[in-house]
């Protein structure tokens, strides 16, 4: 991978894995829209490693109250504040997601990869239920309101976002406003949700490629790719989270509108890519 191809698609990786447009969908059209050559694992890490890095930055403040939170509870054997259960929450919001991922991701990325106009049509279907969730939604609830019953629901929502073109972010906070809570906390809960989950797919693949070793030529390609999602990711974090306080989302739900039905048209009429 040449170092253009590795900063473009970091910097897409990053804005596209916090935005709710799905990271995944774009970079798998977008590499076949332009022929390019496949990724392959050791990019894989770094896109998974950059975009944990922008979410562990931003939310560095809450990663260390929960951490406090979750060893007082432990200590106190009591989970009576919100501040104590939200870190027991987001684990067990994480499993769902974790063990359908471990069991399923090679094959739902089989089925996926190699089927533009799925991805297309996935893309324009979440769209349309993120934005029906966004206009009935009652949004009231806040984070610290969460239940366990909400979690866990959200979390086995997260589970559908191992379908290039569903979007983590966007099925999470599709749930989360369903459930009835604001723009801002059902973001805030996606993001912090999706830390484990991020976090445990680059240690995974980080593991796996250093068994076999980084390729020759492949490391400065990581490096930039790490570099660039990181980057992207922050900016975008801090961007939805400003974003959600006053507008809708409506802007993601036609961007994935018009990109998914472009691509459905042009399938439908003979594109080949």
């Amino acid at each position: 991978m040449n170092m253009f191809h590795a900063a473009f698609l970091g910097a897409i990786q990053g804005f596209a894995e916090v935005l709710p447009i799905s990271s995944s969908a774009h970079l798998i059209l977008i590499p076949w829209l332009l022929k390019w050559p496949e990724s392959g694992l050791t990019f894989d890490v770094a896109l998974h490693l950059g975009t944990f890095l922008a979410l562990s930055l931003y939310f560095w403040r809450d990663i260390v109250e929960m951490t406090v939170s979750f060893f007082d509870a432990i200590v106190a054997r009591r989970l009576n504040t919100p501040a104590r259960k939200l870190p027991f929450l987001i684990i067990a919001a994480t499993v769902p997601a974790a063990v359908v991922g471990k069991l399923f991701e090679d094959q739902i990325e089989a089925i996926f990869r190699s089927n533009p106009l799925l991805i297309a049509s996935v893309l324009v279907g979440f769209a349309l239920l993120l934005g029906l969730s966004d206009q009935l939604g009652r949004k009231r609830l806040t984070v610290e309101e969460i239940t366990p019953v909400s979690a866990i629901t959200i979390g086995l929502m997260q589970c559908l976002a191992l379908i290039p073109g569903v979007s983590r972010s966007g099925i999470t906070i599709t749930a989360a406003l369903t459930l009835g809570f604001t723009r801002e906390s059902a973001a805030r809960f996606s993001f912090l949700l999706s830390l484990p989950i991020v976090a445990g797919a680059a240690l995974l693949k980080t593991v796996h490629l250093l068994k076999h070793g980084i390729p020759t030529g492949e490391g400065l390609p990581m490096l930039v790719g790490i570099i660039f999602s990181a980057v992207a990711g922050y900016i975008s974090v801090a961007f939805l989270l400003r974003f959600v306080q006053k507008q809708t989302l409506s802007p993601f739900v036609w961007y994935r509108v018009i990109v998914g039905g472009g691509l459905i048209v042009a399938l439908m009429t003979g594109y080949k890519g």
